[in-house]
């Protein structure tokens, strides 16, 4: 891929899919990714959850990949659900894939805690929409 090519593809915007996969594929990639994190969080507080090594390491992966799921999403999709903050979602996914050791581990729980349960009910409401 060329410079200009990849300058392209960075600047996209939540819901430009460019991809031949079927969007459907990604709403339920999402899906995953959410349970996963849930299911490796689940019983942990912040503390022991960061200090717990593969749960975290697992979890950060799994918020990437969603992150990268919903920016495939294609616009008209994710307009079902304004009150979803699709972009935070797509950033905060290149910020875990590029920040290395600047995470904010209290972001990353509040993430976790406070906005995967929104965004699943959210995701699976399109889902219920779209069959």
């Amino acid at each position: 891929m060329s410079a200009k090519e990849s300058a392209k593809e960075s600047a996209k915007e939540p819901g430009d899919n460019t991809s031949n996969r079927n969007w459907r594929f990604y709403l339920d990639d999402a899906l995953e990714c959410i349970q996963k994190a849930q299911l490796y969080t689940s019983g942990f507080d912040q503390t022991a959850f960061v200090a717990s090594g593969i749960n975290y390491d697992a979890t950060i992966r799994n918020l990437e990949i969603l992150g990268e799921a919903i920016g495939k999403l294609p616009l008209h999709i994710t307009q079902q659900q304004p009150q979803i903050p699709w972009r935070f979602i797509t950033d905060f996914r290149n910020r875990l894939a590029h920040g290395y050791f600047g995470i904010d581990n209290d972001i990353v729980w509040d993430v976790i805690e406070n906005h995967l349960p929104a965004t699943e009910e959210a995701l699976q409401e399109i889902k219920r929409a779209e069959s």
